[in-house]
């Protein structure tokens, strides 16, 4: 049997399945890290690596414009045709990139010291998760530097650049794990050492295949590295980002803190379902980050009728795919906490919390796509409103109207900053629309 898809259906899922499998394995890391450490005689260590894996979450998402960044500049020069500036984007960044990672690695006790204490897990959490974060952050500049490879990947249109990169290096990771932690023995502490080496492979296979992707005829001059000021305007395109990701981070942040003031059991418990809402945004962002590069490439094109038509391809799609993750984590919510920790209180507490599981896939699906439009219209300025509006406006006032909730009220508030992303963005998404704003200079 053959499925006759329309053409622009076709692109998307081209450019989406490999970008699908590629997020993919990032929270199946996630699911191997918790699973390894769940099954340990302690929550502890578990919520070590929680507390720790959420701290370089916010630390290096901060940074996370370059990736989003690079997509949407690379899909409008590729759109464009224009060869130089796919590379001095490419050249530019990379540079940008590391020597962000090497100052993090030059200030990272205070970063970390800062971190720990305003997320104020337990005092034997602290401890592992200070080893943890000393081991993780020698491996910043080659988690920046992969960044800015995938964006340039994914905005030129090649999607199994990134999906070759991380399976290959989670593929290691996982290897790594398991063999450090159940074989060594060496905890948390293994699980930090497994993931810097494998983030250096995934940064090394990912210059090979950038290399390989250079545009025929275009030498490495002089031009290309730009002076101060170009690398002062990526930084100024992207400073929206910069400020929507913090908001964003700092939100997981604070759930993570909540539900450590709760208790090592609540805090390992979460940690087990925030790791289903990672599959959960990975999984669906595989037809935003495809929606980045086609809605990029009409922007570079000036097509009007083309970016109508991929928006309403990668909707169709993403609710789909929203739907089929509410079916698996209802039927089988049970058996995956099941299959992640080993620790019967921690499995009860998560299973009295997953209902509220089931309602993220449609709650989150909309802001996930948005995101995609917007990156690849480079509309970042209003990513920043919609989230600070949605952060401060909606999650803090709700989480404070429920904190008799207990853990309940902290998921409600998460659920309630999904919708208000969703309505925001999708309220200046029809206004941009209805007024013919997405292709007029910002």
């Amino acid at each position: 049997m053959t499925f006759n898809l329309p053409a622009t259906d076709r692109r998307l899922w081209a450019l989406a399945w490999p970008l699908m499998l590629t997020n993919l394995t990032v929270p199946l890391l996630g699911l191997v890290d918790t699973a390894v450490l769940g099954h340990l005689e302690s929550p502890e260590y578990l919520g070590a690596v929680a507390v720790g894996a959420n701290l370089f979450s916010i630390l290096y998402w901060t940074f996370g414009f370059m990736r989003m960044g690079t997509t949407g500049l690379a899909a409008q020069a590729w759109g464009k045709r224009d060869s130089f500036s796919q590379v001095a984007l490419l050249l530019r960044s990379v540079l940008l990139a590391t020597g962000i990672g090497l100052l993090l690695i030059l200030f990272h006790q205070p970063l970390i010291q800062t971190g720990l204490a305003l997320m104020n897990p337990s005092e034997g959490v602290t401890e592992l998760a200070a080893e943890y974060a000393a081991i993780r952050i020698w491996s910043a500049p080659a988690v920046l530097c992969q960044y800015t490879l995938v964006g340039w990947l994914i905005g030129t249109q090649f999607p199994r650049g990134p999906m070759i990169m991380l399976i290959a290096a989670n593929g290691l990771n996982i290897v790594l794990d398991i063999l450090f932690v159940t074989v060594l023995g060496w905890n948390s502490r293994g699980v930090a050492i497994a993931t810097v080496i494998a983030e250096y492979g995934a940064a090394t296979i990912g210059f090979m295949i950038v290399l390989s992707r250079m545009p025929e005829g275009q030498r490495l001059t002089r031009a290309l590295f730009g002076k101060l000021e170009d690398y002062l305007k990526i930084l100024r395109v992207n400073r929206y980002i910069m400020v929507r990701t913090i908001a964003l981070l700092l939100v997981l942040a604070f759930f993570t803190s909540q539900g450590a003031r709760q208790g090592d059991t609540i805090l390992a418990a979460n940690a087990v379902l925030i790791t289903f809402l990672l599959l959960i945004s990975n999984a669906l962002d595989g037809f935003a980050n495809a929606a980045e590069a086609l809605i990029g490439e009409a922007v570079g094109q000036g097509s009007r009728r083309r970016f109508r038509v991929v928006f309403r391809s990668a909707l169709r799609w993403s609710l789909w795919g929203a739907l089929l993750l509410t079916v698996v984590f209802v039927a089988g919510g049970h058996w995956l906490i099941t299959l992640l920790t080993g620790i019967e209180e921690v499995r009860t507490t998560a299973w009295r919390y997953l209902p509220w599981l089931w309602l993220l896939p449609f709650a989150a699906v909309w802001g996930f796509l948005l995101d995609g439009i917007f990156i690849g219209a480079t509309r970042t300025r209003d990513m920043q409103n919609t989230m600070l509006f949605s952060a401060l406006a909606v999650f803090a006032p709700v989480w404070w109207l429920t904190t008799g909730w207990g853990n309940h009220g902290l998921w409600f508030a998460l659920i309630s900053l999904m919708v208000a992303r969703a309505v925001s963005m999708g309220w200046l998404c029809w206004s941009h629309t209805r007024h013919g704003r997405w292709f007029q200079s910002q």
